[in-house]
């Protein structure tokens, strides 16, 4: 069974005088402003980079709570934090890095048994394997009581 979802970008102009409108089929995004200044600039709009980082996010984080809970946990909490990395590559730009941070507590789960649970997460969530670049994971805080 395949799941589409969609979404939309429009762009009026061209290159730095353009203005662009991106939305999703689910409404959390609707005609939000995107160009040049909204990616390079840091102005109020998005960009595809904030885009994929809560997208990795997101992701990343529900994978992982699927397997502890697959695992017999029930409670806890888990926030990550993903930061994409943009770099000047000739004439274009390329992703090199999705850096996933990672704060958790977990009851009951030893350190160990959570790493190995977070890695498997990383490796097999759908966006970490959509990247293609390195992507990596950094438990900034766990506590598993």
């Amino acid at each position: 069974m395949a799941i589409i979802n969609w979404a939309t970008a429009k762009y009026e102009g061209l290159g730095k005088d353009g203005k662009g409108q991106v939305s999703t089929q689910s409404g959390a995004l609707k005609q939000q402003p995107y160009g040049f200044n909204t990616r390079f600039e840091n102005k109020a709009g998005t960009n595809p980079e904030e885009q994929i980082a809560a997208a990795h996010a997101s992701c990343f984080t529900m994978a992982l709570s699927f397997a502890l809970a697959k695992q017999g946990f029930s409670k806890g909490t888990l926030e990550s934090k993903v930061d994409i990395t943009l770099v000047k590559d000739g004439d274009g730009y390329t992703i090199t890095k999705s850096e996933i941070r990672l704060d958790a507590k977990v009851p009951g789960i030893s350190g160990e048994e959570f790493e190995k649970t977070a890695v498997e997460a990383k490796l097999n969530c759908p966006i970490s394997k959509l990247l293609n670049c390195d992507v990596t994971l950094d438990i900034t805080s766990f506590d598993g009581n």
